[in-house]
């Protein structure tokens, strides 16, 4: 039987939702990930910074926007070392500028995805999936693809029928 990690960064706390500015208790990938988990099983990974963005949905888009910018890479509080004993592999992220946030590739660029199976889901307030699965195809060697999957976040509390099909659908495939 395929083993299953699901790898997410989520912003918990104030969020753009619809238009306004909304205090979440949980993030909006956090929900979805966790979605993925109960429809096909596997491992949770929180991708945590050791530096937290500011409580401040506006600072934190600063904040966000200028690591785009320079491309960084901030550290985290973990890491995963290998993801040799999986086959599928889920990574899921706000989109936040377009992309990722970037300690979703602080996590990534360590691993080593040959022959593993990779699915994005990205939550956004309008972007889609941005340019998120052109990013990780550069990053992810040896990888095959499933299909990526965008869920609007403010209907992410809405969403789990369509995250479980689609998730049981990629690792069926």
């Amino acid at each position: 039987m395929a083993k299953n990690l699901i790898i997410y960064y989520s912003r918990k706390g104030e969020n753009y939702v619809n238009g306004r500015i909304e205090n979440l208790k949980k993030g909006n990938t956090e929900v979805c990930a966790e979605y993925i988990q109960k429809a096909v099983g596997g491992d949770l990974f929180e991708i945590q910074t050791v530096e937290d963005y500011s409580k401040d949905y506006h600072t934190c888009t600063e904040e966000a926007a200028q690591e785009v910018k320079v491309n960084a890479r901030p550290e985290l509080t973990q890491y995963l070392d290998n993801i040799d004993s999986y086959d599928n592999v889920f990574v899921c992220g706000p989109c936040w500028w377009g992309t990722f946030p970037m300690p979703v590739f602080s996590q990534i660029e360590r691993l080593d995805f040959t022959s593993k199976k990779v699915m994005v889901l990205m939550t956004h307030e309008g972007s889609g999936l941005g340019s998120s699965e052109r990013d990780l195809r550069k990053m992810c060697k040896g990888a095959t693809f499933g299909n990526g999957m965008a869920v609007h976040g403010a209907d992410s509390a809405k969403a789990e029928k369509a995250v479980a099909a689609w998730a049981k659908k990629n690792v069926e495939e």
